[in-house]
């Protein structure tokens, strides 16, 4: 494609990004608006902005590079995204949460429970949790663009990311949660209709059905790295070996951290606060099915499938071709999908990405604004949004700073990391909230205590992903985890912090008193 074609078709993806930021802006006339959209969402457009939020350049980048060197059990996750992050999300928790934001006038997920509860105490210190965690997320999903722009169009890593951020920073601080939803429409429809495209493309180009396809690739299995093998590969389309390290990464870190993670995710609760009924929330179920279902499956069952492609042509598995698994997918579309396509398929990437991040930001905003300095530029206009808008600024420049510290093959690891902190620490006291009335404020503190806390021991003296780097382990005792005995180290954090902090909110709610 040539430069000339290139530029038009950015330009006029801008042009779209921009229009649809401004009648954000121009339809955002108080607070609500800003943080809820007005809560009068049309449905459609509410899963679009669900879908394409929950899918980000971290799912396609990040989980499909993964996928391209481990194998097909990341599928897994796919189900799991569309049984818990879809089916589950929106029938049990949507329905509940709507009618009790609705209830208390929240606007955020730190006030939902916070007003819940009835604790500022609460509300602050998820907003805390989410305003101080939600930033190495955003690095990483910065990351993931960027990488993609890096390696399929030959530009500078620094000024791509730079140019990247400010668009998203321009639609997000004018155009609040309207801005955000409405980009997020056509950024979910430019992500379906790629992945569609690059699934019946690479059929074309290998040259082999559904059935071959697969058959050959399980065969390929004797082409498994040494080092691979070591760590429990077994071949593209097979789990890995029970019990080994690759397993224990992707069960216990990728399918739950992620799986299970996404239920408590603020940025996408806040979502089902949005629309005015219970009704236009079950419109929503099958278009948000369809769509991860689509997304995820696509590029999951892609990335393995191109070890097919890069031994027939060059003789190599995926991630003998580059070490870094970040970049498998990014190369697999320069090199093996026609030149326009790698044009659309930025699009897509900045759509997955841009999507994402703008919420990211809007949400971490509205944490900085509305629940940690609630009076901030409020003085003499109680609807003023410039509190919640200088939070969003916060928030990019300090993820902006993290993406340039972050490691190699960092992004899959990040976004599972971040999910599993938040069910740690969000998810036993938001499940109460919806079902247990029994559920005291002391024990929703202590809870949410607790998940953070074993979360951030974990990471820092039992998960060796996160413990080696950081080095505070080794600092203090002279070995990077304080249990060096396999498989400890290698178990995600999600699997210690979450039951503890289930059974803390448990037992401390009935031994207070319960809540009047």
């Amino acid at each position: 494609m040539s430069t000339l074609t290139l530029g038009i078709v950015v330009i006029i993806y801008m042009f779209l990004i921009a229009l649809l930021g401004y009648l954000g802006y121009k339809r955002t006339k108080s607070a609500s608006d800003y943080l809820l959209g007005g809560q009068k969402t049309n449905p459609i457009i509410m899963a679009l902005s669900y879908g394409a939020t929950f899918i980000s350049a971290s799912a396609i980048v990040g989980f499909g590079g993964f996928s391209a060197k481990f194998g097909m059990g990341i599928q897994w996750l796919c189900v799991l995204n569309i049984l818990m992050g879809v089916i589950v999300a929106f029938i049990f928790f949507g329905r509940r949460t709507r009618k009790l934001g609705a209830q208390y006038g929240a606007r955020t997920f730190s006030q939902l429970l916070g007003l819940h509860y009835k604790s500022r105490t609460i509300q602050i210190f998820i907003a805390t949790v989410i305003f101080i965690g939600m930033p190495l997320y955003a690095a990483v999903v910065m990351k993931g663009g960027a990488v993609f722009i890096e390696q399929m169009f030959h530009v500078n890593l620094d000024f791509a990311l730079l140019i990247f951020t400010l668009v998203v920073a321009a639609y997000v601080i004018t155009g609040g949660l309207k801005g955000v939803m409405y980009t997020d429409a056509l950024q979910a429809t430019i992500m379906f209709l790629c992945m569609a495209f690059l699934l019946f493309w690479f059929y074309k180009i290998i040259g082999k059905n559904f059935t071959e396809a697969n058959r050959e690739l399980t065969d390929m299995a004797y082409l498994v790295p040494e080092n691979l093998k070591a760590l429990g590969h077994q071949g593209w389309t097979a789990m890995p070996k029970t019990g080994s390290p690759q397993w224990y990464m992707l069960v216990t870190s990728l399918i739950l951290g992620v799986g299970i993670g996404c239920l408590a995710q603020p940025q996408l609760v806040v979502r089902f606060m949005t629309v005015e009924s219970t009704k236009q929330l079950n419109r929503g179920v099958l278009i948000g099915t369809v769509f991860i279902f689509f997304v995820v499956g696509s590029i999951y069952h892609v990335g393995p499938l191109s070890n097919l492609y890069f031994v027939e042509n060059y003789g190599k598995v995926a991630s003998e071709m580059t070490p870094d698994m970040d970049k498998i997918i990014p190369l697999f579309i320069d090199i093996a999908m026609p030149d326009w396509f790698g044009a659309i398929f930025m699009l897509c990437i900045l759509s997955a990405s841009m999507s994402t991040l703008s919420a990211q930001f809007h949400t971490m905003g509205g944490a900085f604004g509305a629940d940690i300095f609630p009076k901030l530029g409020r003085s003499k206009n109680p609807n003023s949004t410039i509190g919640v808008r200088f939070g969003v600024l916060c928030a990019i420049l300090i993820s902006y700073t993290i993406c340039y510290v972050l490691s190699t093959s960092i992004i899959a690891r990040g976004t599972a990391l971040f999910m599993g902190v938040c069910a740690a620490t969000f998810l036993p006291a938001y499940f109460c909230a919806l079902y247990w009335k029994r559920a005291t404020r002391q024990g929703a503190l202590a809870s949410l205590f607790v998940g953070a806390f074993a979360s951030l021991f974990a990471m820092i003296f039992l998960h060796k992903a996160e413990a080696a780097p950081i080095g505070i382990c080794k600092a203090l005792f002279t070995k990077d985890v304080l249990i060096d005995v396999y498989p400890w180290y290698v178990i995600d954090p999600i699997v210690f912090a979450l039951p503890l902090s289930i059974l803390t909110i448990i037992v401390v709610s009935l031994l207070t008193k319960p809540q009047k």
